[in-house]
């Protein structure tokens, strides 16, 4: 459903994103890394809203270089700057996407009303996003992604600044959005999250793939191998920070 192949992105000097390949047939599949390590410029190049310098992407079967309608109106995107109008309110938000791929009145404010219901943010459905917290922006650009029931879904960071309840809430319909034939594409930094919901697990360090593997195949702890291959934690002895007596 979801290929990437030897796709390459560099900005001046600096490689973004260095030759990555990889096939999501299905499923859920967790792209981990740290800050600046490409997850985010290669999330935008699968949408199409940023050229690779080389390489290709298909989606749903479509080429998303040749044929960029077909590919938009296949996935659903929560992109890193979410897209979303201060002066627009949560639900006006989701009137104005519904139409766009094709939706009657009726058919998105149902699926509106049932999704802002199951994302907990139904009762502040009239707020305009300029009043909005983190957390309310991150569902109310979730739920456009969702509306149009895509075929692929291209999340980045969906689980940043959610209280512990949405979290769950979020896997459990990414779980059964997957469970429904729906490709599902994450980025995240949640490695206790991505432990319990994706089928496919790949990290990227300094814009390449250094892991590329099945779930059902990782024999040790996500957090063993990430930090590995990754990024290990930085540890000092600060001395000073104790409780001086008083």
């Amino acid at each position: 459903m979801l290929r990437c192949s030897h796709v390459t992105k560099h900005f001046g000097e600096f490689r973004a994103v260095e030759d990555v390949s990889f096939d999501l047939p299905g499923g859920i599949g967790a792209l981990l890394g740290p800050n600046g390590a490409g997850k985010s410029t290669l999330l935008k190049i699968l949408a199409g809203l940023l050229p690779p310098d080389r390489g290709t992407v298909h989606i749903g079967g479509y080429d998303a270089g040749a044929d960029a309608v077909n590919v938009r109106r296949a996935i659903g995107v929560l992109p890193e700057d979410m897209g979303l109008f201060d002066d627009l309110t949560i639900e006006e938000h989701l009137d104005l996407c519904g139409p766009i791929y094709g939706l009657s009145g009726a058919e998105t404010r149902d699926r509106a009303d049932a999704l802002l219901r199951v994302l907990g943010i139904y009762d502040g459905r009239y707020t305009y996003l300029d009043q909005c917290s983190h957390g309310m922006r991150k569902k109310t650009a979730l739920a456009m992604a969702l509306l149009h029931a895509p075929r692929v879904l291209l999340l980045d960071e969906p689980f940043e600044g959610i209280d512990p309840a949405s979290a769950v809430t979020i896997r459990d319909l990414l779980v059964t959005a997957a469970g429904r034939g729906i490709s599902v594409f994450i980025t995240s930094h949640a490695l206790a999250m991505i432990g319990q919901l994706a089928t496919h697990v790949m990290l990227i360090r300094a814009g390449r793939i250094v892991f590329n593997s099945p779930a059902a195949r990782i024999a040790q702890p996500l957090e063993e191998i990430y930090f590995d291959l990754v990024e290990t934690p930085p540890q000092e002895d600060l001395p000073w920070l104790r409780c001086s007596p008083s």
